[in-house]
């Protein structure tokens, strides 16, 4: 048996070799052959899940949701330290000082990525914008979210706030963020499909230990760019995905 490997298509491109290093080492540790494939869009991959094809995947909160409750999936772990915060920028130059000043006919670039986009509608609730009153522009990546503002095309994007930090220095300085989310328990997790069943335990056990000192996963941390996994039980994956329903009514 073959295992099948995915990520969320809202990683760090930076991260890309960092991934195919994880799923070698963890095809050493588990001892099974585990092959990674990594989708270009959330499209392609929901229609792989949608066909049983996944069988482990670092998934994004609003997927986790689908995926715990209709797929039967199981959450392993998270990385430390890392929540799933949105960011509104906009170009420094821009008079907008506050959402508040936002106006009907807003032209929003955003990509697919859903919990993004979702904080993202919220937080221009201040200004009483909404699906219905604003100008949303679907891009591939939050590079080109950003180039979108750069060259005049949207009036501000939505970003992860972890994607925002990873833009290049000079594209950084050239826009401004106008407000960050602080939902704190909303994040990305390691999840493990039905397949997987008889693994979970020694696999969280090896998630766990690759930031102790002398681990051979340390350099795998490294390369993801994660300071380490910390536990993600039940009950914190069902709180999370409370509030992303929450969320979304």
């Amino acid at each position: 048996m073959t295992l099948q490997l995915t990520v969320s298509p809202d990683f760090s491109p930076d991260h890309i070799a960092g991934w195919y290093v994880f799923n070698t080492w963890l095809q050493r540790k588990l001892g099974e052959r585990v092959h990674l494939e990594l989708f270009d869009d959330f499209e392609s991959q929901r229609a792989a899940i949608a066909a049983d094809q996944i069988d482990l995947i670092y998934a994004n909160p609003y997927d986790a949701a689908m995926l715990v409750r209709e797929k039967g999936f199981v959450a392993l772990a998270a990385p430390v330290g890392k929540q799933d915060e949105a960011v509104i920028a906009v170009l420094d130059s821009s008079p907008m000082q506050a959402v508040e000043m936002f106006q009907p006919g807003l032209r929003i670039a955003v990509t697919r990525d859903p919990d993004v986009n979702l904080i993202g509608m919220i937080m221009l609730e201040p200004a009483d914008l909404n699906r219905d009153n604003t100008q949303t522009q679907q891009v591939s990546s939050y590079v080109v979210v950003a180039k979108q503002l750069l060259q005049g095309k949207a009036d501000c994007g939505f970003f992860l706030k972890e994607a925002f930090e990873d833009l290049s220095a000079p594209i950084r300085r050239q826009l401004r963020p106008l407000v960050t989310s602080q939902i704190s328990v909303v994040r990305h997790v390691l999840l493990a499909g039905p397949r997987c069943a008889a693994l979970i335990e020694p696999l969280r056990a090896q998630l766990l230990a690759m930031s102790q000192p002398g681990s051979d996963g340390l350099r795998v941390l490294e390369a993801l760019g994660l300071p380490g996994w910390e536990m993600q039980d039940h009950e914190d994956t069902e709180f999370m995905i409370d509030l992303m329903d929450t969320l979304m009514v």
